[in-house]
């Protein structure tokens, strides 16, 4: 994330995590827009975040990311990425995810991410 970042985070109103990318002109495609890759990083991290939480600082790893564009964003627009666990099940957990821009929504994900134990 050093690379596409900094991934600034924060609570919102309800308690939960919002991580937020100031966009630049490096972030744009060869249209000039934000390219998908940055916007699905956006959300893999949010995701991977959310769950390690919720997984008591257990480490997670994606095991699936779909991700839905609705929209597209301009370099110099604040995007802010949201997910919540749906449902844990063992060792997965499976997350919605979104991206917006102001009220704007960019893009959907959902996710099944794995808990890796610490092997010892």
């Amino acid at each position: 994330m050093d690379k596409i970042g900094p991934v600034m985070s924060a609570r919102d109103e309800e308690g939960g995590f919002v991580y937020a990318l100031e966009t630049t002109a490096e972030h744009s495609n060869a249209l000039g827009l934000v390219h998908g890759g940055v916007i699905t990083s956006l959300l893999d991290q949010a995701i991977a975040l959310v769950a390690w939480v919720a997984a008591d600082r257990a480490p997670c790893v994606t095991v699936q990311l779909d991700t839905r564009f609705v929209s597209a964003a301009k370099p110099g627009a604040r995007l802010d990425a949201r997910a919540t666990v749906r449902e844990t099940s063992g060792s997965m957990m499976f997350l919605d995810a979104e991206v917006l821009d102001g009220a704007r929504v960019i893009a959907l994900a959902t996710a099944v991410m794995k808990i890796s134990r610490k092997v010892t």
